[in-house]
């Protein structure tokens, strides 16, 4: 695995080597739990959460470690925060250990969704709400922050944002599920072609991986048989439910530089094929903003929140399990093999066009669906505006700025009902 366990009483530069057991996985559950319930503001404050319980308090590895940890999570497609908790539950208590660290930190925000997704569809009437739109427009905040700092962290040079601006123009001229992959897949080729970047700087030691070579190869082989498999099934059985893991499987594997940029994928498979209009879909963007926990538990919303024969309690875990299997499949995998790949230039290069790409791909998505399925009037634009600042400048917690915009949608409906 990654990173070697240590006990409370050993410092990091001494690692106790991992004894799985029950024990050790009941304390990684209770340990990812308590940040599952607490740990608000997104992928990167979680990541700092993280550290502070992990390296800081627990010592179960020490920063150099941890560091690495991160940046192999980083580098692979999925939600980062949770593939380092999966790692860091594996290192501490093996495959049990991965498990209980996903269920800890993933099922409380996962059941407030779906709780979510029950309220809108037994209450209709709630996506119409002036409360549900403000949290339309706290999604047009949060997106445009998402937007800004990953633009001048992952476009910082004329190349790069180059990329970007072409991805963008490819999803916006070709909407949907090819259109995004086209621009995935030329941002990759683009960044091997043109971009030389530097690598990170080396581990004092290296992650000593606990799944052996012939592990990894497997899961990676799981990884792309399904990616490749599920799509085709979907077409030959003509089934709904194979039809919903396809596209969330797909999104798992794809979400390349943030959990923001799940928007345009899962949005590109949901709502085109009828399984839900782009109010809900929005109405559920902007309300998992407000719970702890990873931004892929929006996957719950939107398969609890599906239509018939989808939707429900078994939707909701289906969908929410088929979106983040990718990734504990691509980093468990990835594991024994990352030393390797972490120093080739090419695969640097690679991965560099493919973050470009996707805030390229999050430009898109900012202006449709975020944009154009919340934006109406000059009301409109002065509460997404005024939320966006509330975040950016003033530095409010996004569940706070969320609660505000849901309080101003609902008196602004009070207020002017007309619009």
């Amino acid at each position: 695995m990654g990173t070697p366990a240590v006990s409370a009483d050993r410092s990091p530069e001494q690692p106790a080597a991992p004894s799985p057991g029950g024990g050790r996985a009941i304390e990684v559950l209770g340990a990812f739990l308590k940040l599952g319930l607490t740990s608000f503001g997104g992928p990167v404050a979680h990541l700092a959460y993280f550290r502070t319980e992990f390296v800081e308090r627990r010592r179960w590895l020490d920063d150099g470690r941890y560091a690495d940890l991160v940046a192999l999570c980083q580098f692979l497609p999925g939600p980062a925060s949770s593939q380092v908790g999966m790692a860091l539950g594996l290192a501490r208590a093996g495959w049990p250990g991965a498990l209980a660290a996903w269920a800890g930190f993933t099922l409380p925000s996962a059941l407030a969704m779906i709780l979510f997704a029950q309220a809108v569809a037994q209450w209709s009437w709630l996506t119409a709400s002036g409360a549900v739109h403000g949290l339309k427009l706290a999604a047009v905040a949060v997106v445009a922050q998402a937007l800004l700092g990953m633009a001048r962290s992952l476009c910082p040079d004329r190349p790069r944002a180059t990329i970007a601006i072409g991805a963008a123009l490819i999803a916006l001229l070709a909407p949907g599920t090819a259109g995004q992959l086209a621009a995935i897949a030329l941002g990759a080729v683009a960044g091997r072609l043109v971009l030389r970047l530097s690598g990170g700087s080396e581990p004092s030691q290296p992650l000593a991986a606990g799944v052996r070579r012939g592990t990894g190869l497997v899961l990676l082989g799981i990884w792309a048989g399904l990616l490749l498999l599920l799509p085709l099934l979907a077409a030959a059985h003509v089934s709904p439910w194979l039809n919903a893991a396809a596209v969330f499987y797909q999104a798992g594997s794809l979400v390349f530089g943030g959990g923001h940029v799940v928007l345009p994928l899962l949005q590109a498979g949901v709502v085109p094929s009828g399984w839900m209009d782009s109010e809900a879909f929005l109405a559920g963007y902007g309300a998992a903003q407000a719970v702890p926990g990873p931004l892929f538990t929006f996957a719950a919303y939107l398969g609890a929140a599906m239509a018939a024969p989808l939707g429900g309690w078994t939707g909701g875990v289906a969908m929410l399990l088929a979106i983040f299997l990718p990734a504990f499949l691509l980093v468990t995998g990835a594991l024994p093999f990352w030393e390797a790949l972490r120093a080739r230039a090419d695969v640097r290069g690679t991965m560099g066009g493919l973050n470009a790409a996707v805030v390229g791909l999050l430009a898109a998505a900012f202006y449709d669906p975020v944009w154009t399925s919340a934006i109406h009037t000059r009301w409109d634009v002065a509460l997404a505006l005024a939320a966006f600042g509330l975040l950016v400048h003033a530095r409010l917690s996004p569940v706070l700025v969320v609660a505000c915009a849901a309080l101003a949608g609902a008196l602004t409906a009070q207020l002017m009902p007309s619009g």
